[in-house]
């Protein structure tokens, strides 16, 4: 499915890919899903996009945000959106379909092959747009969760569609494998997201 001659950029809607790994059971290293997809082709780009709750004093996402910007991933962030629902819950809302969507046309002219990392059905569109201009589009996500985390119609879509439980292996580690951090150490309790 990849031709090593391809110029490769990946999108990786973060939010969504962290919910599809855990809803596998493992954590992705992102050094190690670098890696297996520069051995596929020349990797140009390699995004990904996040929304951050500014508010908060230490937020667990920031060390692999930092890591991810000093390793070959351009990030994306903006601040996410507080607001409380008609229950009165306190919610937090920061999609990033527009920001990913506007950096992929905007890199139609250089890039062979997108693999965009959601299940998001949103993203469909974006899929038809690409392939209007003769790019391949691999989708990533699974279909073996419960429910399963990829829309049809984006599935559909997609030249290829990459279960991420077949990439495990490859890219995966257990979550007991997280590195302790100096945060984690001082304060057991603390949920850090990894890399």
């Amino acid at each position: 499915m990849f031709d090593p001659r391809e110029k490769i950029a990946l999108f990786i809607d973060g939010a969504n890919l962290y919910a599809t790994s855990r809803s596998l059971g493992f954590d992705i290293d992102y050094r190690k899903l670098l890696a297996s997809f520069q051995k596929r082709g020349y990797l140009l780009r390699a995004y990904y996009y996040t929304a951050l709750v500014e508010d908060q004093e230490y937020s667990s996402i920031r060390p692999l945000i930092d890591w991810l910007d000093y390793n070959g991933f351009k990030v994306v962030t903006k601040p996410a959106k507080e607001f409380t629902d008609s229950t009165g819950r306190r919610k937090i809302k920061g999609n990033m379909d527009i920001e990913l969507t506007v950096d992929a046309l905007e890199l139609a002219d250089v890039i062979d092959h997108y693999v965009i990392f959601s299940g998001d059905g949103d993203f469909r569109t974006l899929v038809e747009a690409l392939q209007r201009r003769g790019k391949k589009v691999s989708v990533v996500s699974t279909m073996a969760s419960q429910p399963p985390m990829i829309s049809d119609d984006l599935r559909r879509q997609a030249d290829h569609f990459i279960d991420l439980m077949t990439l495990k292996a490859e890219i995966g580690r257990d979550p007991s494998e997280r590195p302790i951090r100096k945060v984690e150490a001082a304060n057991p309790d603390a949920d850090g997201d990894d890399f």
